[in-house]
Parts: structure tokens; C-alpha cells; sequence
């Protein structure tokens, strides 16, 4: 078995979200599973539910993360955010990577649903990785603008090397 890496990137992402044993996290655009695989390692009683339109993502992350899908502690679905109906009753963090649809599309049915199911004190974090450093401003921009359009208080992290961005939305 090859044991697979977790990009620099996805570990500073999970270290800022601060995943806490108890928390119930969703995540949308779970790709190949790296960052369930963090978080789920950091979950004890709390669950993940990670969610991907694409049929090759969510079977990536299952074969990566088999023993957290077997231990009850991830559920993954081939899904797109505006149709899911989350399992579970309230989530602590909402966790994103390179989504685009968050400052590609006016999203508000999507970031309401967020809004419904996220705690007060509970946050969405969507990072993206700047490829393309002009695209920035207008990302950091519209998304959060969507979030704080949908309730949330919204703050901006940066890491520098490589160049991601953090768009966080508190409840």
C-alpha cells in the first residue's frame, strides 16, 4: 500500500479550523481525501460528512480514508452542495478547498443552507490556493461577500508559501 502525503497546504488549512474531537464537520469538494483524512484523525466522538459532485472524488476519499468509514466516523456522498440535505442536525465547521463556486456564481440558496445548519460560533472556511496571484482580490471579494451576504462575519487569512487564502465565516 502506498501511503499518501497531505499537501503543506491542506495541513495549515485543518490547523486554522482547529478541528476540535467533538466537532461535526462537513466538507464540500472532498477530491482525493486529504483533508478528510486530517480531520478525521482529529475527530473521537465527533462525525465528517464529506461531499463531492464528482463520482472518482468520493471514491478517492473512501479508499483513503476506509478506516474512518468504517468506523462510523466519515460518511461520503457523491453530491452537490445545493441539493444536500446534511445528516446531521447542526455542524461546529464547514471545510472547502479550491470550491469555486463560492466567487465563480451567485450561490445565497447554498450559503443559506450553511447558515441554517452551522452553530452560532461554528464557521465556514473556504481556502483556495492562489495559481494565479491577479485572481485574489476578486476571490477573496466575492466570496466573501456571499458569506457575509448570507450572516456570517467574515475574516481573511493569507498564508504566503505557497499562496492560499483562507475566507472565513463565523456564525
Amino acid at each position: 500500500m502506498v501511503v499518501q502525503t497531505i499537501p503543506a497546504r491542506i495541513r495549515w488549512a485543518v490547523d486554522l479550523m482547529d478541528v476540535q474531537p467533538a466537532d461535526h464537520v462537513l466538507e464540500i469538494g472532498c477530491g482525493p481525501g486529504a483533508g478528510a483524512e486530517l480531520i478525521c484523525s482529529r475527530l473521537q466522538t465527533g462525525k465528517m460528512f464529506a461531499i463531492d459532485r464528482s463520482e472518482s472524488g468520493v471514491d478517492r476519499t473512501k479508499r483513503r480514508n476506509a478506516k474512518f468509514v468504517e468506523a462510523g466516523r466519515l460518511t461520503v456522498r457523491q453530491i452537490d452542495l445545493a441539493t444536500l440535505r446534511v445528516p446531521v442536525k447542526r455542524l461546529n465547521k464547514v471545510f472547502a478547498f479550491n470550491v469555486n463556486l463560492f466567487w465563480v456564481r451567485e450561490c445565497p440558496d447554498e450559503i443559506a443552507l450553511l447558515h441554517e445548519r452551522v452553530l452560532p460560533g461554528g464557521a465556514v472556511f473556504l481556502f483556495y490556493e492562489a495559481n494565479r496571484a491577479e485572481l485574489v482580490p476578486t476571490i477573496v471579494q466575492k466570496a466573501s461577500a456571499a458569506l457575509s451576504g448570507g450572516g456570517f462575519r467574515v475574516s481573511v487569512v493569507e498564508q504566503k508559501a505557497p499562496a492560499v487564502v483562507g475566507i472565513i465565516g463565523r456564525r
